[in-house]
């Protein structure tokens, strides 16, 4: 039997952002609806689909090699694994996630010292005792299995602690946000002694590399054009590259070729601005993976 990494991957809100990023990062995983144990186009690979919440656990336990999970997760369970790469992405955009506490907009909560006494409902319970210790407030904290904000907005409990993304969620149960307890990124982390191991390791390592590449490769593209030399310092001037564009000389006499990368947003303002420098035979192309 050939070497296999025991890879621990988050189920639930996480689960699609994160296969859709292996999927860029060229691996495929698929998984039946009622399945804990996806199948990965990699036969060295072994997928486990696990709560986000878990996973740093069974990580620290060697039960798996390593895992994606929420830092968020890693500090709540004091969970003593390695933290091999950020990865900057959530279930809706590419930013982190906070923590916030947050009220009812007529509360009369409007500071951390104002929790005094409270009830606070929350799923981060240790992280949030913690944070209260920290400015030397007491309140009671307890566990939250779920819906928390509808605890808050019918009254069951002073505050909660809950995870945002957007604030959306939080406007529309009329809450508004006090302060913000933590912020979180999402962790490719592995065990300590499986880090040891050089084959382990090596496979973690580019494993991330191409997550890493796929997630700087969001939101933009390639393009490639021809011009006359004439026109190269008018091109240059409108191009926002993330490093200088690649000049190569074509064939024809006074004709280069440029190629360059751009975020995706303001492609529809420079095409029309390129061509009418004189830029010829524009190609936009998608990216699937970009490593510096």
């Amino acid at each position: 039997m050939g070497k296999i990494l025991k890879l621990g991957l988050p189920k639930g809100s996480l689960q699609e952002a994160t296969f859709a990023m292996f999927k860029k990062a060229g691996f495929n995983i698929n998984v039946s609806e009622r399945s804990y144990l996806p199948s990965v186009d990699d036969a060295e690979i072994e997928p486990v689909l696990l709560r986000a919440q878990e996973i740093a656990r069974y990580v620290e336990d060697e039960a798996l090699d390593c895992g994606v999970t929420g830092n968020d997760w890693i500090v709540e369970n004091g969970s003593d694994v390695v933290k091999v790469e950020e990865l900057v992405y959530a279930k809706q955009s590419l930013n982190p996630v906070r923590w916030v506490l947050a009220a009812p907009e007529g509360s009369s909560i409007k500071g951390i010292k104002d929790l005094e006494g409270k009830l606070i409902a929350t799923e981060l319970v240790n992280v949030t005792k913690k944070f209260l210790e920290k400015n030397k407030v007491k309140a009671e904290v307890e566990f939250s299995w779920g819906a928390t904000e509808v605890k808050v907005a019918s009254g069951l409990v002073d505050a909660i602690v809950e995870l945002t993304e957007t604030g959306r969620s939080l406007r529309a149960h009329k809450l508004r946000e006090v302060t913000t307890i933590i912020q979180s990124t999402t962790q490719f982390i592995a065990n300590k002694n499986s880090y040891k191991d050089n084959w382990k390791k090596s496979k973690m390592r580019q494993i991330c590399l191409l997550l890493k590449g796929a997630i700087q490769a969001e939101g933009k593209v390639g393009l490639k054009m021809n011009i006359k030399k004439a026109n190269l310092k008018k091109i240059i001037s409108l191009l926002p590259a993330l490093k200088n564009p690649t000049i190569s000389s074509l064939s024809q006499e006074g004709w280069l070729a440029v190629e360059t990368i751009i975020e995706e947003k303001i492609v529809r303002n420079i095409i029309p601005a390129l061509k009418e420098a004189g830029a010829q035979g524009i190609i936009e192309y998608p990216l699937n993976k970009l490593i510096y």
